[in-house]
C-alpha cells in the first residue's frame, strides 16, 4: 500500500494544511528570516496538490475564507482578540471538513480534528495575539535613536535575521553573515528593518581578552 492509497493520507494533508495556515499567520504578524513563509508555502501547496487524490468539499472553503477575512480584520480593527477567535474557529471548521471520502463523509479523523482545532485556537490566541499586541505597542524609544546602538543577534543574519536592540526585537540585514548571539551595531534604519554590522568594540575586547588569557 502506497501513501497515495493510505487511509492516513487525508489526515496528513489536513495537518499540512493547518501547519501552512499557522505559519502563514505568524509570518504575517511577525516577519523575519523567511523560514515561516517557506513552511507555509510547503504546507498549503502540499494540501492543494493532495486534492487531486483526495476529494474535497468545496463548501468547506467558505468558512476558511471567512476565517482569513476575520484574521485580516484583527490586524487593522479593534477587539483583535475577538476577530482572532472567530478566525481560528472558522478555519478550524473549514479545514476539518475540507477533505471527504468517496461516500461524502469527512475523511479526517474526528479526534484529530478536535485536538488540532483546540491547538489552533490556542495558537491564534497566544502566539498570534501576542505578536499583534506587540506590533501595536508604542515604541519605547524614538525610531531614529536605534542608529548607533548596540544589540544582540537573536538569529543568524545571512543576510536577514532578527536582532534585539534597545528593548525591541527587529528584523535586520547585514552585508556579512553574523552568528547567533553576536554583538551588533545598528548602522542604518529603513522602516522596520535595521542594517547592522558586527560591533567592532565588542569583537576587539573579546580578542584582547583572549590574548591576555594566553
Amino acid at each position: 500500500m502506497t501513501l497515495l492509497n493510505s487511509p492516513m493520507l487525508p489526515n496528513i494533508l489536513y495537518l499540512l494544511f493547518v501547519l501552512g495556515l499557522w505559519t502563514l499567520a505568524l509570518a504575517i504578524v511577525s516577519p523575519g528570516t523567511g523560514v515561516l513563509e517557506v513552511v507555509a508555502v510547503f504546507g498549503l501547496g502540499a494540501a492543494a496538490v493532495g486534492t487531486a487524490v483526495v476529494p474535497m468539499n468545496a463548501w468547506a472553503l467558505i468558512p476558511i475564507v471567512l476565517g482569513v477575512a476575520s484574521f485580516v480584520t484583527s490586524l487593522v480593527g479593534r477587539r483583535s482578540w475577538l476577530w482572532l477567535l472567530l478566525a481560528a474557529g472558522a478555519v478550524s471548521l473549514g479545514s476539518a471538513f475540507l477533505f471527504r471520502t468517496e461516500a461524502g463523509r469527512p475523511a479526517v479523523d474526528p479526534l484529530l480534528a478536535v485536538l488540532t482545532s483546540a491547538l489552533t485556537v490556542g495558537f491564534f490566541w497566544l502566539a498570534v495575539g501576542k505578536a499583534i499586541a506587540a506590533q501595536r505597542e508604542k515604541p519605547r524609544i524614538e525610531p531614529l535613536d536605534v542608529v548607533g546602538r548596540v544589540g544582540e543577534a537573536r538569529t543568524r543574519i545571512d543576510p536577514l535575521g532578527s536582532v534585539y536592540v534597545a528593548g525591541e526585537l527587529w528584523t535586520a540585514r547585514a552585508e556579512a553573515a553574523i552568528a547567533v548571539g553576536a554583538r551588533v551595531r545598528v548602522v542604518e534604519r529603513d522602516g522596520l528593518v535595521l542594517t547592522v554590522e558586527t560591533d567592532s568594540a565588542s569583537a576587539e575586547s573579546g580578542h584582547a581578552g583572549g590574548e591576555v588569557g594566553k
